[in-house]
């Protein structure tokens, strides 16, 4: 998926260091301890709970801080965190979608429009640039899950609408509410999933000079690293080069 999944990518090729993990780890247990308070504390009978549990376990997150995370919210000492969705435009006029969680909305959209303006972006309204881009599920799977070709059939007899296999492993997209049924699916032939979440996938993903490239992704960067950010997703598309160049 461009921007995002091209992001991701690079970040995972770099390694993580100590105190990212640190802060990833914290928002993964934001998310699972949000999810818990929402619905069930059983995975099984709570679909957001359960992408929240895939994605903490696909960064080897402990299963110590899972439970911790799960038990929290059954406390009354867990904060209030209001989801919030940020848009606007980055260097180019790419198309960039915020996911926050936040407890203080002020700090957050302060500090999200001043990232967009520091990259000669600009924050927009809600609803803004949203229009570019599909509301999907999105099932993720390893290389060594199956050969293109058997996750490609597996995936249309379970209802997907399309399969990008690459070396880095298999992204199987749906119906956002068709979502836990063609995991379901899935994961009976190939095994629990990397990942199982509604994501923002652009429509027409746009193609962008190295310069820009470069300024879009260090503004995705920095909006990844806000405390408060739990997604980041761009309908742009960078070179080859510019790919290698970053992962290097």
């Amino acid at each position: 998926m461009a921007g995002h999944s091209q992001f991701k990518n690079i970040m995972h090729r770099k390694g993580r260091q100590d105190a990212m993990r640190s802060k990833l780890f914290s928002k993964l247990a934001r998310e699972i301890t949000v999810a818990a308070k929402m619905g069930t504390p059983d995975p099984n009978m709570n679909p957001r709970l359960r992408a929240a549990i895939l994605a903490a376990r696909a960064e080897n997150m402990p299963k110590d801080n899972i439970q911790r995370a799960i038990n929290k919210a059954a406390g009354n000492d867990t904060e209030n965190y209001e989801e919030i969705r940020y848009e606007g435009y980055g260097p180019g006029g790419a198309a960039i979608i915020v996911e926050a969680m936040t407890d203080n909305r002020n700090r957050t959209a302060s500090d999200i429009r001043s990232y967009f303006t520091k990259s000669g972006g600009n924050l927009a309204e809600t609803g803004a640039v949203s229009f570019m881009f599909d509301r999907v599920g999105l099932v993720e799977f390893g290389p060594e899950a199956a050969d293109a070709d058997t996750m490609l059939e597996a995936a249309i007899e379970a209802g997907a609408d399309d399969v990008v296999s690459t070396e880095d492993g298999h992204e199987i997209y749906c119906d956002q509410g068709s979502l836990n049924e063609v995991t379901k699916a899935l994961e009976d032939k190939f095994g629990e999933p990397k990942a199982s979440k509604l994501v923002w996938k652009p429509q027409t993903p746009v193609s962008v000079d190295d310069e820009t490239g470069e300024k879009l992704m260090k503004l995705m960067e920095s909006l990844e690293e806000h405390d408060d950010v739990q997604n980041v997703y761009g309908n742009f598309e960078l070179s080859d080069a510019l790919m290698q160049k970053m992962a290097g």
